[in-house]
């Protein structure tokens, strides 16, 4: 009886009590949004009113890709196979689907080939991740019209929130049954400590409000970057670079309430699309802290050269990081514009598709995101996206077809 998910279920986990025909569940990473999906589809493929509010015999299951509906859907440690008690279903690999001896199935359809779900009915579905959908309107559109058995349809959506336009139109629609859970509702289900550090890493950042506590973050108005942007420009398949640089960019001063100091290292390959590869900003700065981080960072990226503001410690920049270590080259860039006009040509790369993101960085993302014509809402310094800006002038300007900077 403790195994039964009506018994262990948080309230919130269980359907809605009103007639509804779309569900929509946003949850942080861990809150149990998926052991809610596979609940719901072993409830409803076996009739069981408490969990699916009916019996439902031809389920559509849809993921950001097959092996995504099959490792995480199906065959997860939160899934269908998993979560099923009474009987599991039988999964056919060649039909791409799960069969329950009462003949309720389950098919796998994949948000790239929104086409597969044209001539295919259903009564339910369980849409997972919609917001990573790579072709979310479209696959949606194909869904609706596919589901049209039975007397009631319902569909349930599982995921993360992102500011895409078909989250917020579903956001704004009445009639679907929203939910929303944070990672920490879950907390007697994650591992020990796991909380503690990544509240410690993202507590504080815009996408741990996000990943974290599910909410939907809107872009600010005037912004120079956007979500969707930095959603476009993360690929991890790097490629031989042939220039890498590392951007520094020095607080005013070294006090304890000091700016943060700018340290991005970003790279260039052969045909002109800038890398950024590392952001290793941190605060309070002291000088021969900063020093040793940007040198560190340079010998280990195999980088080309040090690029450094001067506007506020002047020559001091150069010598400080001679001091630590004397064979690392230094080219010296000094502001003769201010911030928002420097960073507008680089911000057009991004719009250009000429700049990818090697990993995802959240501190820089927030701050790209949060930069416009007034500075970061907040009034802090930008120090990230400062160096951000100075290591992508620096490829694009010395490739001859990049934003100019004046190099003193």
């Amino acid at each position: 009886m403790e195994r039964e998910w009506p018994l262990r279920a948080r309230p919130g986990q269980l359907p809605p009590g009103h007639d509804w025909h779309t569900w929509l569940v946003l949850g942080g990473r861990g809150s149990g949004k998926t052991r809610m999906g596979a609940e719901w589809v072993n409830g409803i493929a076996n009739g069981l009113a408490i969990v699916g509010q009916g019996h439902y015999r031809h389920i559509a299951l849809i993921g950001e890709t097959f092996a995504d509906a099959r490792e995480v859907m199906v065959d997860g440690p939160s899934g269908i196979m998993a979560a099923a008690r009474c009987e599991r279903p039988r999964f056919e690999a060649t039909r791409r689907r799960l069969l329950w001896q009462n003949g309720a199935t389950a098919s796998l359809f994949s948000s790239e080939d929104p086409d597969s779900l044209r001539g295919p009915q259903f009564d339910a579905a369980w849409c997972d991740e919609l917001a990573k959908w790579k072709h979310a309107e479209a696959t949606w559109d194909m869904l609706q019209f596919g589901l049209r058995l039975g007397r009631r349809p319902r569909q349930m959506i599982t995921t993360t929130p992102r500011p895409l336009p078909l989250l917020k139109k579903l956001l704004a629609d009445g009639s679907v049954a929203v939910r929303r859970m944070r990672t920490e509702d879950n907390r007697e289900f994650l591992a020990p400590g796991f909380l503690g550090h990544i509240r410690g890493l993202y507590g504080n950042t815009r996408l741990g409000r996000q990943e974290l506590d599910a909410e939907m973050l809107e872009d600010r108005p005037g912004a120079l970057w956007s979500r969707l942007a930095m959603e476009q420009a993360f690929s991890s398949a790097v490629p031989e670079l042939r220039r890498i640089v590392v951007a520094l960019d020095p607080p005013a001063s070294s006090t304890h309430r000091s700016d943060a100091c700018g340290i991005v290292a970003a790279g260039i390959d052969e045909t002109g699309t800038g890398w950024v590869l590392a952001d290793e900003t941190f605060a309070p700065a002291k000088p021969h802290e900063w020093a040793r981080r940007a040198i560190a960072l340079y010998h280990r990226l195999e980088a080309d050269l040090i690029v450094a503001e001067v506007n506020q410690g002047g020559d001091m920049v150069a010598s400080v990081i001679a001091a630590q270590d004397d064979a690392v080259p230094v080219r010296s860039v000094r502001a003769n514009r201010g911030k928002l006009l420097r960073a507008e040509p680089v911000a057009a790369l991004y719009e250009q598709g000429r700049v990818r993101h090697a990993a995802r960085f959240p501190a820089l993302e927030d701050e790209m995101c949060d930069f416009a014509h007034d500075g970061l809402s907040a009034g802090r310094s930008p120090d990230r996206v400062d160096a951000l800006v100075w290591a992508l002038s620096e490829l694009f300007a010395r490739r001859g077809d990049g934003p100019r900077i004046r190099v003193v």
